[in-house]
């Protein structure tokens, strides 16, 4: 009997509070479990095969129902926060008890009624568990090629490599280090662009399009910031990469080509280290 997953079983025993199921009908005590008597269908009978899914209850006892959970074992998807605690979250799976999320399989802070993104796991004490940490539970056969648009959700960012991102919730894709500009935080959605597939099947992603599409869409910003700057932005683009990062989440060369771009289309104007709009 397989803890997670669904799968079909032979009614051996019928007691006034449920029957019991096994893989075998001459199986042991041990090797049965309960279906408790509201989830029995009627006109159950001994011998039959009911197809049910395997958890712990409450008492930490394996326990058979016929509901099907929002994710089973290895899967990865969204789960609404139902209730936060000093031990961890507990999440909306879809059965009578809620799947625990303990804290330190959390990649941020979870709030109630937020919905997370989570693969289910089995944790050293035997129980069926959610985690944030989801890496290793992406799939990587995703259907998307090299050019395609897709939407995806970050789930952890490094330094040394970049923003790793699930996309559709459960294909394995990344946004390398030197591609990731801005600030990415667990939990934001974005829409990327496949730059290529690699062998192993995961998705190299951009959060910016191809160059001559991506500048109007950078120097339409620039002009909306500096709006918010009353019509004059304080330094022109020979300011720090550091400053131009902060203001505008963008790097330096492409802040540069955007503000040529509006200096070309007569948009603005730069004097005394100063950029005005026109």
């Amino acid at each position: 009997m397989r803890l997670g997953e669904r799968q079909k079983l032979i009614v051996v025993k019928k007691v006034e509070f449920g029957v019991y199921l096994a893989e075998r009908q001459d199986a042991g005590e041990k090797d049965r479990v309960l279906l408790p008597i509201k989830q029995v269908p009627a006109g159950t009978k001994e011998g039959d095969k009911l197809e049910v899914f395997l958890y712990k209850d409450s008492q930490d006892r394996l326990i058979a129902t016929m509901r099907q959970p929002k994710l089973m074992l290895g899967e990865t998807g969204f789960l609404r926060v139902a209730q936060v605690s000093r031990i961890g979250a507990f999440l909306d799976w879809g059965l009578e008890k809620d799947l625990f999320l303990p804290y330190k399989e959390q990649t941020k802070k979870v709030h109630e009624n937020e919905e997370v993104l989570v693969s289910v796991y089995i944790d050293k004490s035997s129980r069926l568990c959610a985690t944030m940490k989801v890496y290793h539970y992406l799939q990587t056969n995703s259907p998307y090629t090299e050019g395609d648009t897709v939407t995806g959700t970050v789930y952890e960012s490094s330094d040394n490599f970049g923003v790793f991102i699930a996309v559709d919730g459960k294909y394995s894709g990344m946004i390398p280090r030197q591609e990731a500009q801005g600030n990415y935080k667990a939990g934001e959605e974005l829409t990327c662009r496949v730059t290529a597939v690699r062998e192993d099947g995961k998705l190299t992603l951009s959060g910016r399009q191809k160059a001559h599409i991506q500048l109007y869409e950078d120097a339409e910003s620039v002009y909306s910031i500096i709006e918010d700057f009353e019509g004059v932005l304080p330094f022109d683009d020979k300011a720090s990469p550091e400053v131009i990062q902060r203001e505008f989440g963008l790097s330096k060369n492409a802040f540069k080509r955007a503000v040529g771009h509006l200096l070309k289309e007569k948009k603005i104007a730069i004097k005394d280290g100063k950029i005005y709009l026109l």
